[in-house]
């Protein structure tokens, strides 16, 4: 009697262990373990009520663009120019906001975002290259085409955000709500729609998903265009957030893609609990906190940079699912 009460609990702990409230518990012990950490060593420059709300506005854009990247990332994918789509997106809204204010605004964001997702997955799809060099080559085009694309704002604040009356991202409740309109709409389509599946089933074996009349390529093309519409979702956060966008070159918008695709790894790591969403929004927040703990420790950016690095790699070690023999696309 005995033996059987003892499995009993021990396989009601290994149920617990798999559910996603064990999940979400993990997730938010680290962020008050975190949080702990830095507001100790450093109790007046860290963890207070408005820097709490401060990393939480800046953590949100990334959890946005973290989400995009989930559905490449899960089928060994990765784009290397959605630091490029952000910032060329972002001057698109900005041009169009000076004649149709919101409407400018919100379109040009999204409705850019959006075609450059299908740009990108036309071009992945039919060169049938791996999606590394296509990226990196599109990231240089995008560039080129963002410093185009200022040359026709002659407002003499190219790229920024001037009028107050077109600000309603930059703080609470819009930027908040466009945040879980993204979310929301991740959930729903991997829970509800096919593509969750399908993406899930390529990225675990993709010739078994052909067998199975996966059509792979469409899928593919699926996924390019779902994130990059999340990334014109977090452009119109990111260019609202800092009222403007410059215009880079010489590959300098490929920093703004790391912090998002931490965020997709917490998402890839927490998917076997059934909570990806949420672990990338946790997970974002986690790591602006320690970006702005090293920070509030006076942390030259050299080591701050040393440490995201180390932090990145850690993510990508601890949820690599790769097997022996297994091809990097």
């Amino acid at each position: 009697m005995s033996n059987e009460k003892t499995i009993s609990k021990e396989n009601t702990f290994l149920t617990f262990k798999k559910s996603r409230f064990f999940g979400v518990t993990v997730l938010l012990v680290l962020a008050v373990l975190f949080w702990l950490l830095f507001k100790i060593c450093s109790p007046k420059n860290f963890g207070t009520s408005k820097l709490m709300v401060d990393y939480l506005q800046t953590s949100i854009q990334y959890a946005v663009g973290g989400c995009g990247l989930y559905f490449i990332v899960v089928m060994g994918l990765f784009d290397f120019s959605i630091g490029a789509n952000i910032v060329l997106s972002s001057l698109v809204g900005v041009l169009l906001s000076r004649q149709l204010g919101y409407f400018g605004l919100i379109g040009g964001c999204l409705l850019c975002g959006a075609l450059i997702g299908a740009f990108n997955g036309f071009f992945y799809t039919k060169l049938r290259i791996p999606s590394m060099i296509v990226t990196v080559g599109l990231m240089l085009i995008l560039e080129s085409v963002a410093n185009y694309v200022v040359s026709f704002d002659k407002s003499g604040f190219p790229g920024k955000l001037t009028a107050n009356n077109i600000l309603a991202f930059n703080h609470a409740p819009w930027n908040y709500i466009v945040a879980l309109f993204a979310f929301l709409l991740m959930v729903f389509l991997l829970r509800f729609t096919r593509i969750g599946t399908y993406c899930n089933a390529i990225g675990s074996n993709e010739y078994v998903a052909k067998n199975m009349g996966i059509n792979v390529s469409k899928y593919k093309f699926i996924g390019f265009l779902l994130l990059h519409f999340f990334v014109g979702i977090m452009a119109l956060l990111t260019v609202s957030y800092g009222k403007g966008m410059l215009a880079v070159t010489g590959m300098a918008s490929m920093d703004r893609n790391f912090k998002p695709l931490m965020g997709t790894f917490f998402g890839i790591a927490f998917k076997k609990y059934g909570c990806p969403v949420t672990a990338i929004v946790v997970g974002e927040f986690i790591i602006t906190m320690i970006f702005n703990g090293l920070v509030a420790l006076n942390v030259p950016t050299t080591i701050n940079d040393f440490v995201t690095g180390a932090v990145l790699l850690a993510i990508v070690t601890l949820t690599n699912r790769g097997v022996k023999g297994s091809v990097v696309k």
